[in-house]
């Protein structure tokens, strides 16, 4: 299993550009104001508020790893890996410094988001659908509900609910503002759970078509788990620096976790991922170098191991969910699991080498060969040569590392035609399919053989417009594409003939997530 997420709107780094509430520095002469810059700029991926939408918050505290003068480069030029754009023949260099004058002036107040903001936006949508025996009823339509998908459709946030046999949509419900981080199943995939940058966590009945509760669980979401138990939910929070855990039965709060080292210094969190088979959450932190471990079991076995573990909740609630600290060389922005959940593979946006992380011991015990920007969230793995193998594209570099499992050496690295963002496989399949996401080849996508390790096919389903995202249907069958445009489309191929069978037309579909794969968590897909 990886840890994606998904990650399907995970195109957006902590690097940023900019605005506030104020003017600070005063650009030239009829040059508009800074106020004027951001919200004609600025504010449709930042937010009016610099509090983030679909690109990261804009604040002080969330730019720790961000340098004033990589800033203006950033805003000038543009960030690799990202849909930050250049500005170097729109802004004149002073508005540029302006807005890097900015970004690191704190707004004047933060507005709080804890327990009371939490339990005021709350709502149970369906009370007879949190009922302990609500999950005994059919589905509202003829399909297999496990092979059904659901197809996040950026262009207008609606979610399509897709039959996986017929490849026609069952239903289409408007979703809250920039999904992010990938739908989360329930263990037999009868819920679903939707994060949104704006911090809303939505509950979706897969088999009544309705939403059933929502909470509001931060400003500004980094992405969303379901424990294996289907007991919990845990947000990971870019604003503020927390980790909300809710009841999954009805969203309602049962804890605010503040994400801070032992001296204070706060965090936002890249990502949160369920290790089903350690019964516990992972999360990786953007601003601390460590990892976090939070057991969910109700007697952790772990607990009372004072090095290890830290309790962060009320006396009444003493001994749960305790945060167990491991300590890293760097920065962890996203990561992978091993097949057997012993070691986390975890990558920092720093084009430094990769981390292997044992999760037994609680510490790194090996790096990987792994320069730019690999991206181990939307990492994929298979057995090749009596070994498992890791492959992972590169947000960066033209290139898919494919990494041995047990001696953590890299096997080869497959050049490609561009930087890439997704790649995805299934166990029925010899192939594994990759996106050119960056740069002119957007609209093309790899196939590779998994056996000989070689690029045996190039796709481009619409000539111009970005193609990325594959999924499988249940069987293996076949392979989903999306066409991130507007006018855009979920392209259906036979995965072993690479045919085009079927197109159907979205609103910049740019992820589909199909329920049997990701609650047995195949090993070609995220989860």
């Amino acid at each position: 299993m990886r840890a994606s997420g998904a990650c399907v709107a995970r195109v957006a780094l902590s690097v940023f550009w900019l605005g506030s509430i104020a003017a600070i520095a005063v650009p030239p002469a009829g040059a508009d104001t800074v106020a004027a810059l951001y919200a004609k700029h600025c504010a449709v991926c930042h937010g009016a508020d610099r509090f983030g939408s679909t690109g990261p918050a804009l604040l002080p505290g969330n730019l720790k790893r961000l340098r004033k003068a990589a800033a203006s480069r950033v805003i000038a030029n543009g960030a690799p890996a990202t849909q930050m754009p250049s500005f170097a023949g729109t802004l004149s260099e002073a508005e540029i410094d302006a807005l890097v004058t900015h970004i690191y002036t704190p707004l004047s107040e933060i507005p709080r988001w804890g327990e009371p903001e939490i339990a005021a936006s709350h709502v149970v949508h369906r009370t007879d659908l949190v009922t302990g025996n609500a999950r005994t009823s059919k589905p509202v339509y003829a399909a297999d509900p496990l092979n059904v998908f659901l197809v996040v459709e950026a262009g207008d946030h609606h979610v399509t609910v897709l039959d996986g046999d017929r490849f026609a949509p069952l239903h289409r419900f408007k979703s809250r503002h920039a999904l992010h981080g990938g739908p989360k199943y329930t263990s037999d995939g009868r819920f679903v759970y939707l994060a949104s940058r704006d911090g809303w966590i939505s509950k979706f009945d897969m088999h009544k078509l309705v939403t059933v509760a929502e909470v509001r669980a931060g400003i500004n979401t980094r992405n969303a788990a379901v424990s294996s138990d289907d007991r919990y939910v845990l947000v990971g929070n870019y604003l503020p620096h927390t980790l909300v855990l809710l009841d999954a039965t009805d969203l309602s709060l049962i804890r605010i976790i503040p994400v801070a080292d032992e001296l204070g210094n706060t965090s936002r969190v890249s990502a949160v991922y369920d290790a089903g088979p350690r019964q516990s959450f992972i999360i990786a932190l953007k601003d601390l170098k460590e990892l976090w471990e939070i057991p969910y079991m109700d007697d952790p076995p772990f607990y009372g191991m004072v090095h290890d573990y830290r309790y962060e909740g009320p006396p009444e609630q003493a001994g749960r969910f305790p945060v167990r600290r491991i300590r890293l060389d760097d920065f962890l922005d996203d990561f992978f699991f091993d097949p057997g959940y012993q070691h986390v593979l975890g990558a920092a946006r720093n084009r430094k080498n990769g981390q292997v992380v044992n999760l037994h011991v609680g510490r790194k015990i090996a790096d990987m060969q792994l320069s730019g920007l690999p991206h181990l969230g939307s990492g994929i793995s298979w057995q090749h040569d009596g070994t498992t193998v890791l492959a992972t594209p590169n947000l960066s570099e033209p290139a898919v590392s494919i990494i041995d499992m047990r001696s953590w050496k890299t096997v080869k690295t497959i050049e490609t035609l561009g930087p890439g963002f997704f790649m995805r496989s299934h166990e029925n399949s010899p192939y594994a399919w990759v996106d050119v996401f960056f740069g002119p080849h957007r609209d093309a996508v790899h196939v590779i053989d998994k056996r000989s390790l070689e690029i045996v096919k190039t796709l481009r389903p619409a000539a111009g417009k970005t193609a990325a995202h594959v999924e499988f249907t249940r069987d293996g069958k076949y392979a989903l594409l999306s066409v991130w445009d507007t006018d855009g489309a979920v392209v259906v191929y036979d995965s072993s003939t690479l045919q085009e069978v079927k197109r159907i037309p979205m609103n910049k579909p740019v992820g589909k997530y199909n329920v049997y794969n990701k609650i047995t968590r195949s090993a070609g897909t995220s989860h």
